[in-house]
């Protein structure tokens, strides 16, 4: 054995003798960097929502814009299918969404402004529908009362009255409000137009963007996925909806109560929201009910109708035609609705779940969070990115011939 020969031995053993020092530095080196992007997330995870409610008047309208742009592309590509520009295909798209939006504002914010402008006048009707309430419970007259006093907001120790003018009607509250509302109402029709506009061109220049023909697929994957799950969320939710209204509408309508298409559509409205939006509808239906029946018996009426039928609707033919698919957990549901509704109010609830939906979707993909197993085991932050369900499926069936084609074979 030559001179050469042994050093080259020497330092294949010293390379074979550094390799567990070298592993143990690249994984001290990962929990490093591990560490750093949990502190670094930590910190954007609770300075976001304060960032996006300080923001609202920016960050709201365009949300809103993005989450109504990805549940239309359908019918954007439904349209550029059959030969129509892009540009032609966005403008029309926003041009149905916008002439439904008017119609379903209409049908409920012109008749409400009636509703409210008639409160005064129907405060004595709903305190004698309320009369065997209040015999049960004397002392609620005296609460409401002292209340209604302390609304006058009369301070007789200062020698002056301070009064504060509120708009008469909704209409009356619209137009104080109507140039901040018609400017975001303009910009998110924008954003909606020119998402649309450039969502092919963009979706193709985000796949050939990626490195790899898998990474390629991947992100083509997710963005279908997306969309797809987003829309159809959004779009059989409104069936539904519009459906659940519809028919309230026709039972109030038989039972004699006024506006009732008016109610059919906050009933519509209110559905979009989970668990809080039937209760604030079937409230509301109640006090309808005070404002027009002569008894508290004949005011719980429409909102046990409207309760009969959502019960149906939730439990039997929602389940049936979302189907197992775009099944959340309730726990995120709600945790999702506290916070957006805290951060946008009412806005927020109404984006609550397909904010969850399109951030689900992506999680699947990318690997969902594993704090737990970063602090507790010798992992990394984030689990492997979850199968799609048909892959799951394709390879569950593709799984009995792989094993019975050698037998064929032999």
């Amino acid at each position: 054995m030559d001179a050469r020969t042994r050093k080259q031995q020497q330092l294949d053993e010293g390379r074979g003798d550094d390799l567990p020092v070298l592993a143990e530095a690249n994984a001290k080196r990962d929990r490093l960097l591990a560490a750093l992007s949990l502190i670094v997330g930590i910190g954007v995870a609770v300075a976001l929502p304060f960032a996006l409610r300080a923001g609202a008047e920016f960050f709201m309208p365009v949300t809103a814009a993005l989450v109504i742009a990805i549940a239309l592309v359908p019918l954007l590509e439904w349209f550029e299918r059959r030969g129509m520009p892009s540009k032609a295909a966005a403008g029309l798209c926003v041009i149905i969404f916008l002439m439904l939006a008017i119609f379903a504002i209409g049908s409920i914010v012109i008749p409400a402004s009636d509703w409210v402008a008639q409160v005064p006048n129907k405060i004595d009707r709903v305190r004698t529908a309320l009369d065997p309430v209040f015999d049960l419970y004397k002392n609620l007259d005296r609460f409401i009362d002292r209340i209604a006093t302390q609304i006058q907001l009369t301070r007789g120790g200062q020698g002056r009255s301070v009064t504060i003018e509120q708009p008469n009607s909704v209409m009356g509250l619209l137009a104080t409000s109507a140039p901040h509302l018609l400017i975001q109402l303009f910009f998110s029709l924008l954003v909606i137009f020119f998402f649309l506009a450039g969502w092919t061109t963009m979706r193709k220049r985000t796949i050939v963007s990626r490195g790899s023909f898998e990474g390629a697929l991947t992100t083509a994957r997710v963005i279908q996925q997306v969309v797809d799950a987003t829309s159809t969320y959004l779009g059989t939710i409104t069936l539904i909806n519009v459906g659940l209204g519809a028919l309230t509408a026709t039972a109030l309508w038989w039972l004699g109560m006024p506006s009732a298409v008016m109610w059919g559509g906050i009933v519509a409205v209110a559905n979009y929201i989970p668990y809080l939006g039937p209760i604030v509808a079937a409230l509301l239906l109640f006090v309808g009910g005070l404002m027009t029946f002569p008894d508290v018996w004949g005011a719980l009426m429409p909102p046990a109708v409207f309760i009969g039928f959502h019960l149906i609707e939730a439990n039997f033919f929602t389940p049936m035609v979302v189907g197992h698919r775009l099944t959340i957990s309730p726990l995120s549901i709600l945790i999702s609705l506290s916070f957006w509704a805290w951060v946008w109010g009412t806005t927020g609830a109404l984006l609550a779940v397909p904010l969850l939906i399109i951030m689900k979707t992506i999680f699947a993909a990318a690997g969902t969070p594993d704090i737990a197993g970063f602090l507790f085991e010798k992992g990394t932050l984030t689990h492997a990115g979850e199968e799609d369900e048909e892959e799951v499926e394709e390879r569950q069936e593709m799984e009995p011939a792989m094993v019975d084609t050698p037998k064929a074979l032999s």
